[in-house]
């Protein structure tokens, strides 16, 4: 971007063919590329050490760009060290797709310019999440929202990563946002974490509708070995029905407080020295 500044140019966009819950194919949100198929381990070659810079540039409020979006990307595809830096948007993106991803960085200073989340994924992502850090320094969004499918929450494949060694540091005290999840789980998605640090998020966990409930209680969405600081709710859950109504679903979380998160517990790991601003 010519000019340093959030939203200035629109990102980094992969399609591949592997499956989604949208349909066999389907045309990317940003670039009305098709994308998807029956291609688990397609290949879309590699990106190593990689910083996407002031992206997020919206056509209009349907059409905005990621860091990083990745649409029915394979697991033939390589996504390592990469960071979203100062973005309007999400960071990192999923659309389905069974892409592993790792060490995965997404920061975001400007205040004015608020970013949305740090990482999301939908439309039935099947993939492996290694060493993962995002720090929220503004009032933004969440720092993981995460769904299946919006039209049909049992739509499959089902979004069902597994996701190792995370940090999400939120905004603390000062976010007066209505968003401040650290994990968003909604319509469908199921999920399974380990080694989690987060720290300053209103809310830890908050699961929303009854498809992922439900997945609480057969524990297909569950996360281990959690640290949290200054979290003030740890967990929430609502059902479909009546979204004021609270379901409990505190078993998708045990503590553990020597948890490492990312490498450095809600500290900057060390593997983002060098390449990372």
């Amino acid at each position: 971007a010519a000019e340093k500044a959030p939203g200035k140019w629109g990102g980094l966009v992969l399609c591949g063919k592997a499956p989604i819950n949208k349909g066999t194919t389907a045309s990317a949100e940003v670039s009305d590329l098709t994308y998807g198929g029956t291609d688990a381990n397609d290949n879309s070659g590699s990106i190593k050490y990689l910083r996407i810079e002031y992206s997020g540039y919206a056509y209009n409020s349907e059409k905005e760009f990621n860091g990083l979006s990745l649409f029915g990307v394979g697991k033939g595809t390589v996504i390592d060290y990469v960071q979203a830096y100062e973005g309007s948007d999400d960071g990192f993106e999923w659309f389905g797709g069974t892409v592993d991803a790792k060490h995965l960085v997404v920061s975001n200073k400007n205040a004015t310019n608020v970013g949305d989340d740090l990482f999301d994924w939908t439309e039935g992502w099947n993939g492996l999440g290694e060493n993962w850090y995002g720090i929220r320094t503004n009032a933004g969004n969440r720092g993981i929202e995460a769904d299946n499918n919006s039209n049909n929450h049992l739509a499959t494949p089902i979004s069902n990563p597994t996701i190792k060694n995370i940090t999400l540091v939120g905004f603390g005290s000062n976010d007066t946002s209505a968003e401040s999840q650290a994990l968003k789980l909604r319509v469908g998605t199921k999920g399974k974490f380990d080694n989690v640090v987060l720290k300053g998020w209103k809310t830890g966990f908050d699961v929303q509708h009854n498809e992922g409930v439900a997945y609480v209680g057969t524990g297909e969405l569950k996360a281990t070995r959690v640290k949290f600081e200054d979290v003030t709710t740890k967990s929430k859950g609502s059902s479909s029905d009546n979204p004021a109504l609270p379901m409990d679903v505190t078993a998708i979380f045990s503590e553990d407080n020597t948890a490492t998160g990312a490498g450095n517990g809600s500290g900057v790991p060390t593997w983002t020295a060098g390449w990372t601003l």
